[in-house]
């Protein structure tokens, strides 16, 4: 199952990026020349002034031409993992300071690895496109659905809501982050965690996703533990691993 995925993961970073399948996968680290392509991850109202991606060899820095020359002397000599290391990271932070940008967090993805059918634990609710539209702006659910309002750029597609009688105790979500992409996020309320709810509302939401023919994709943070647990119960592998420039404000 994950090789099926992979090479489809290869397709849809080499659109992201705006490099070649093979440019992820050489030995040597590759920069190139920041785009929009069509059928790229939409996060970026604008050309992306630097994006980076790792499959765990070599890094794919896509970049606003201005940074090339550091770029290429930055990378030279280093294993393409380990510029994303903290050290690493702090003396391209310097740089972009000249430019008014600083590094975004890492983002830690997750292709799906194996079929897991989830256990009932729990009442839960579908909903779809427009029926999501009531939950905008709910402060529970940031990572489930968009928040405060939708991302007409990435469109949520399908909420699941674990209910306990007329409570709410989680909602996990997926938004089209690319077409036939959905990256899956969850929110559990505080007082429902530990019970497995999170794990069950994301195995039935990828399932759902799979059965549609479409990609689900999961992302957390590096030091989150509760959510890589759930991405690996779930069925999930580690895939890549990615980061962004963002504009200081």
């Amino acid at each position: 199952m994950f090789m099926l995925y992979y090479e489809k993961l290869l397709r849809q970073l080499s659109l992201d990026f705006n490099c070649t399948q093979d440019d992820l996968r050489a030995k040597e680290n590759i920069v190139t020349v920041s785009a929009l392509n069509e059928g790229r991850r939409n996060y970026s109202p604008g050309k992306p002034f630097l994006e980076m991606v790792t499959l765990g060899g070599n890094t794919v820095m896509m970049a606003d031409e201005c940074l090339h020359a550091f770029l290429h002397e930055w990378s030279r000599d280093a294993a393409g993992h380990t510029l994303f290391e903290f050290d690493n990271l702090t003396v391209l932070n310097e740089e972009l300071k000249r430019y008014g940008y600083r590094m975004a967090p890492t983002h830690h993805m997750f292709l799906p690895c194996r079929d897991v059918r989830a256990e009932e634990c729990c009442r839960v609710k579908w909903l779809f496109d427009d029926e999501i539209a009531p939950f905008y702006g709910d402060a529970r659910f940031p990572n489930a659905i968009a928040w405060p309002e939708p991302c007409p750029a990435r469109p949520d597609r399908i909420a699941l809501i674990a209910v306990d009688g007329d409570t709410i105790m989680g909602m996990a979500g997926c938004s089209e982050d690319a077409p036939h992409w959905q990256q899956i996020g969850i929110d559990v309320l505080p007082e429902y965690r530990a019970r497995g709810i999170g794990t069950y509302l994301v195995t039935l939401l990828k399932n759902k996703i799979i059965e549609t023919g479409d990609v689900p994709f999961y992302g957390t943070a590096a030091a989150n533990i509760r959510s890589q647990n759930i991405a690996l119960n779930c069925g999930f592998s580690p895939a890549w691993v990615e980061t962004e420039a963002v504009k200081v404000e």
